[in-house]
């Protein structure tokens, strides 16, 4: 049985999940949430009897500090961190890392994110696509979802999914909506990894933003459905010459429109701009036609 663990980023409810899940060989978290939820991810683990030293896997799906953040202080406890090739170094020296968060979010990047720490590399574990870690029977699959990030596994584990970013954002009663922050963001990557999970047919999808959805080919199709507007209209705006900043109140604009027409209420739209702040939507839409498509401009 899967246990979603509401990490209360920013003092809000269903922004961001962890996942708890038991097996012959202890138990296993799937994501971490940002280093500042720690404590209340170890409230989580407490309130379903698990001391979080006790937690000895934990699989991140990819390195952003909304997902992996928290990593290392598991990593301090004992525990082996789960993650794509080419997530593991920066796990291991987040300077990188650092520095680039530093650029998006300046002052703000600790009161959001907290502490970044690097971990031994002793305590990282490489997998490749299709691997298998089987913890006493209890099998975890890495399944490399490209298209978010340039390191993203999402995991199957049984008849369920745990997609991290690819599978999009869900608050529910509201819409799917994709996240594309810089730099990574390719879209012919990210339908191909779409086509991957509905190939996979999962009966649940879990989204560290936020929570488990059944309706699973709906909801991928409806997450591509919205990956191609975005794309369109930043293509449209990026062809009219407009300003950064016009582009910004331009794309709020309409990003606030479509989650009203879906009924998304005032206090709904905070919880979607906290999980996936349309600035850092289009900045990643851009870059992705400036970098891949500039013919198209």
């Amino acid at each position: 049985m899967v246990k979603v663990l509401d990490l209360g980023f920013q003092g809000a409810e269903r922004v961001i999940a962890a996942f708890l899940l038991d097996s012959p060989e202890g138990p296993v978290l799937i994501e971490t949430g940002p280093e500042s939820t720690f404590p209340r991810l170890v409230e989580g683990l407490k309130a379903h009897g698990v001391a979080p030293e006790a937690v000895r896997h934990v699989f991140v799906t990819h390195i952003h500090l909304d997902h992996a953040g928290a990593a290392w202080r598991l990593a301090e406890l004992g525990a082996t961190v789960y993650v794509h090739p080419r997530g593991a170094p920066h796990l291991v020296d987040p300077s990188r890392l650092l520095a680039s968060a530093e650029r998006i979010y300046g002052a703000m990047l600790k009161p959001l994110w907290g502490e970044l720490r690097g971990i031994p590399p002793e305590r990282v574990r490489v997998l490749a696509d299709g691997e298998v870690v089987d913890l006493g029977g209890l099998r975890v699959q890495a399944v490399e979802t490209l298209g978010h990030a340039s390191h993203h596994h999402a995991y199957r584990v049984e008849e369920a999914l745990f997609a991290g970013d690819i599978a999009g954002v869900r608050i529910a009663p509201g819409p799917v909506l994709p996240p594309t922050p810089p730099p990574d963001i390719h879209l012919e990557s990210w339908y191909a990894s779409l086509d991957r999970l509905l190939a996979l047919r999962p009966e649940v999808l879990y989204l560290t933003h936020f929570g488990a959805y059944r309706d699973v080919e709906a909801h991928l199709g409806a997450l591509r459905q919205v990956l191609e507007d975005w794309a369109g209209w930043t293509l449209h705006r990026l062809r009219e010459g407009l300003t950064p900043e016009a582009m910004v109140e331009r794309f709020t604009a309409y990003w606030r429109e479509g989650l009203a027409r879906a009924g998304v209420d005032e206090a709904g739209m905070r919880l979607y701009e906290l999980a996936d702040p349309p600035f850092m939507n289009l900045q990643g839409l851009v870059r992705y036609w400036e970098k891949h498509h500039p013919e198209a401009l």
